[in-house]
């Protein structure tokens, strides 16, 4: 296809736009029917993921058929956008990302969104969702979970099926070179080991996509310990980077009470490989998100189980 040979930005664009052609249909679907019962599916997203982000929030909705929804804008949502949310969301409500109160923690990096997160979870179970995921089963390892209240979280690989490890054991993979070995996630794991309490507090390597808060918690508590660890260690600098926020987070899960891994087989992170026939969730993160045609394949599965 000659498409392969458009420069990146252009390519973005396209595959951007065939993306949300096959999610257009999602306008055809019945709303989400809101229910008040001490969950709440959280997400932060703009006018540039209004499609994805609506297969994402109704695929899931759809399966698990319960929560409200929360959504944090990310300052480019227009009246028209908020307009379509409402009536397919069942008028969720609405944060504006200038609204958040940092309190010393960084700005930018998804960090407004797990902060309004935390600040949520003491009266209500939240789950982040991220707007380039699809649900395409019943996701009952999550229903269990906040059965029980307890915290999940997405694997970031199947070789980390390993249960949480103590700070002071776990052992980050080496690095894929330097590049990798500069970014912020494997500086902050080869840090782990020297935090106050290593021994003591936990860690597994999670995704931030898909996350679940049990309600209760200590509210910022335990992030505020990590980040001001991390800050010591590595410097203030560095914890305003992208994906510092993703290492916070796993290390908030990992130290909450029996925190549920899910199970990579039906919940996993796309890497432009195969997955199981039993998958039940997929997050179709960036690097390989619109490589060949899945992420087209899932949205149009996800719609075709939607009510209409």
């Amino acid at each position: 296809m000659l498409s392969r040979f458009l420069p990146y930005r252009l390519q973005t664009r396209l595959d951007n736009w065939r993306h949300d052609r096959a999610c257009r249909p999602v306008l055809e679907t019945a709303p989400i029917r809101p229910q008040h019962d001490g969950l709440v599916i959280f997400s932060m997203m703009g006018t540039a993921v209004l499609l994805p982000y609506l297969v994402a929030v109704k695929s899931f909705w759809g399966q698990l058929r319960r929560g409200r929804i929360v959504i944090l804008s990310d300052g480019t949502l227009t009246t028209e956008d908020r307009a379509v949310l409402a009536w397919h969301c069942g008028d969720p409500e609405i944060i504006d990302i200038a609204d958040v109160d940092h309190a010393g923690f960084p700005a930018g990096g998804a960090w407004e969104r797990f902060l309004s997160i935390l600040d949520r979870r003491a009266d209500d179970y939240v789950i982040q969702l991220d707007s380039d995921t699809v649900t395409l089963g019943r996701p009952d390892v999550v229903a269990d979970a906040i059965a029980a209240n307890r915290s999940f979280t997405l694997l970031g690989g199947p070789e980390w099926d390993i249960g949480v490890k103590a700070c002071s054991a776990f052992v980050p993979p080496p690095p894929n070179g330097p590049s990798d070995a500069r970014h912020i996630q494997s500086r902050m794991e080869r840090a782990l080991g020297q935090i106050e309490g290593a021994g003591q507090r936990g860690y597994i390597r999670g995704c931030a996509g898909f996350a679940g808060f049990a309600r209760g918690g200590d509210g910022r508590a335990t992030a505020r310990f990590f980040h001001d660890e991390m800050a010591r260690l590595l410097g203030h600098d560095a914890m305003a980077e992208w994906g510092s926020e993703q290492v916070t987070s796993s290390f908030v899960v990992a130290n909450d009470p029996d925190p549920v891994l899910l199970p990579y087989r039906q919940y996993g992170n796309y890497w432009a490989e195969p997955w199981d026939a039993d998958c039940r969730f997929m997050h179709f993160v960036g690097a390989h998100r619109h490589d060949g045609t899945a992420y087209r394949d899932a949205t149009r599965a996800a719609l075709a189980q939607m009510d209409r």
